[in-house]
C-alpha cells in the first residue's frame, strides 16, 4: 500500500518545483492537490468497501442456516470495516503526503493512528456482540452469564488499546509502557476492584452453576425476591415480583447467603410446611360415647375399630381398670385428629403422594401444641401452590371443631370474651 501510495502523491512535488515557483508555493500546492485526491480516492474506496462487504455479508446472512451471519449484520460490524480499510490508506499516505512538513506529519499520523486503533477495538465489539447474542440464543449458554465474559475480554482490548495509544503519542515503545503499566498495577487493582470481584464471583457462579439467568432467587439483605434477568460483570439484575427491579453486586454472591428456589421448581413438588397452634387443655382422652360419635367420621371409621380392637385387647389382657380413662391405653382426640388429617392429605388431589407426606406434633410452646403439616404440592406455580395450600387449612380449621378441639388465638378485644 506504501508503494500504490507514491506513485500516487508522489508526482506533484517534483512537477511544481521544476515550474520554478519556488519551493515554498511549490509544497504547498503539492499538499492541496495531494489532500484533495486522498480524500477523493478515500471516499471511493469507502463507497467501494461499503457496497462491496455490507452487501456480501447481506447475502451470506440470507443463504446460511446459521444465526451469527445474520447478527454481524445488526451489529454492522461489515460497515465499520469498510470505515477501516481508508483509514489504513491514509495512514500510509501521510508520510508521503506530509514530506515537506515534517511537524504535521507527525501529529496527523499520530491522530490518524489513533482513529484506527479506536475502530479497531469497536470492531472487534461489534463481533463479540453478535457472539454474545449468538451464545444467548442457544438454549444451552441462555442461562450463562456472557455479558461477564464480553465485559472482561473488552476490559482487556481497551487496555491495550490505551498502552498502544498513550506509546504512539509519547514516542514511547510498546513494552516500556507495558513495563510502567506493571509498575502502577497496585493502583489500577484499587481503582478496578469491583471489576476484579465481579470478574472473579461471575467465574465462580458460572463453574459452581450458583445462579442462572431465569432462576428464582431470594436476597433478605437487598430486598430480592424475582427472576433473575441479567448477569454482569459488576452487578446481577432481579426482577421481583412485585415488578421492581433489584440490582445486586456481583460479588455478594459468593460473600453473602441467598436462597435459589431452581430445586424446587425442578424437583417434582413444592413443599408445604405449616403449623397451627393447639390449645394443650382442649386435649383429652376418648370414651366410648365420644369414640361412637366419631365413628361417623368416615376417614377415620375403620381406623378407629381397627385401634380401638388393639386397645380393648390390650387393657382386657392386662386387667386394666377402666373406671378412670386415665387407666391403661386410650386413644385421644388430639391423636385421632392427626390421623384424620393423614387420611385426609393422602386422598387430596392437589399433592404429590410419592414425596414427603405427615402431620407432625412439634414442641409444645406457651402458645399452645403446634400441629404441622409437612407434604408437597403438585403444582408448583404460585397462585396455584398458594391455592392448594388454602384449601388445605381451610378444611382443617373446619374440621377441628368436630374433634373437640381448639386453636390458640391471642384475645384481641371484648368481642373475645362474649358468650
Amino acid at each position: 500500500m506504501h508503494k500504490i501510495a507514491e506513485k500516487i502523491f508522489g508526482w506533484s512535488y517534483p512537477m511544481f518545483k521544476n515550474w520554478d515557483w519556488g519551493e515554498t508555493l511549490s509544497s504547498y500546492l503539492s499538499l492541496a492537490i495531494n489532500i484533495a485526491v486522498l480524500a477523493f480516492i478515500s471516499y471511493l474506496i469507502f463507497l467501494v468497501f461499503k457496497y462491496v462487504l455490507v452487501r456480501s455479508m447481506i447475502i451470506l446472512a440470507r443463504r446460511t442456516k446459521t444465526r451469527f451471519d445474520d447478527l454481524l449484520v445488526s451489529n454492522k460490524t461489515a460497515k465499520y470495516i469498510a470505515h477501516l480499510i481508508p483509514l489504513l490508506f491514509i495512514y500510509k499516505s501521510v508520510p508521503i503526503i506530509l514530506e515537506n512538513f515534517v511537524y504535521w506529519e507527525g501529529i496527523f499520523g499520530k491522530l490518524v493512528g489513533i482513529y484506527i486503533v479506536l475502530l479497531s477495538l469497536w470492531i472487534i465489539k461489534t463481533v463479540l456482540n453478535a457472539f454474545r447474542d449468538h451464545l444467548k440464543s442457544n438454549p444451552s449458554y441462555s442461562d450463562k452469564p456472557i455479558d461477564s465474559y464480553i465485559q472482561v475480554i473488552m476490559i482487556v482490548l481497551w487496555i491495550f488499546g490505551f498502552i498502544v495509544i498513550v506509546s504512539k503519542i509519547f514516542d514511547i515503545s510498546t513494552n516500556a509502557m507495558l513495563g510502567t503499566f506493571g509498575a502502577v498495577s497496585a493502583i489500577i487493582i484499587l481503582i478496578f476492584r469491583d471489576t476484579i470481584l465481579g470478574f472473579v464471583a461471575s467465574v465462580q457462579v458460572s463453574l459452581n452453576d450458583m445462579v442462572r439467568i431465569g432462576d428464582w432467587i431470594t436476597f433478605d439483605k437487598f430486598g430480592a425476591d424475582g427472576d433473575v434477568i441479567e448477569i454482569n460483570l459488576a452487578t446481577v439484575k432481579v426482577r421481583n415480583f412485585d415488578n421492581t427491579t433489584t440490582t445486586i453486586p456481583t460479588y455478594s454472591l459468593i460473600s453473602d447467603s441467598f436462597r435459589n428456589w431452581r430445586g424446587m421448581l425442578n424437583s417434582s413438588g413444592r413443599r408445604i410446611k405449616r403449623h397451627i397452634l393447639i390449645k394443650a387443655h382442649s386435649i383429652r382422652f376418648l370414651d366410648e360415647k365420644d369414640l361412637e360419635k366419631m365413628r361417623q367420621i368416615q376417614l377415620v371409621t375403620q381406623y378407629i375399630e381397627h385401634r380401638q380392637s388393639e386397645i380393648d385387647k390390650f387393657n382386657a389382657h392386662r386387667q386394666i381398670d377402666k373406671t378412670l380413662l386415665i387407666n391403661g391405653r386410650n386413644m385421644t382426640n388430639f391423636g385421632l385428629f392427626r390421623k384424620y388429617i393423614t387420611q385426609y392429605l393422602s386422598q387430596y388431589p392437589g399433592l404429590n403422594k410419592d414425596m414427603i407426606l405427615l402431620c407432625r406434633q412439634l414442641q409444645p410452646t406457651p402458645h399452645g401444641i403446634p400441629l404441622e403439616i409437612y407434604a408437597f404440592s403438585n403444582d408448583k406455580r404460585f397462585e396455584n401452590y398458594e391455592y392448594i395450600m388454602a384449601d388445605i387449612f381451610d378444611h382443617i380449621f373446619a374440621a377441628i371443631p368436630y374433634f373437640d378441639l381448639q386453636i390458640y388465638e391471642m384475645p384481641s378485644g371484648k368481642s373475645d370474651f362474649v358468650d
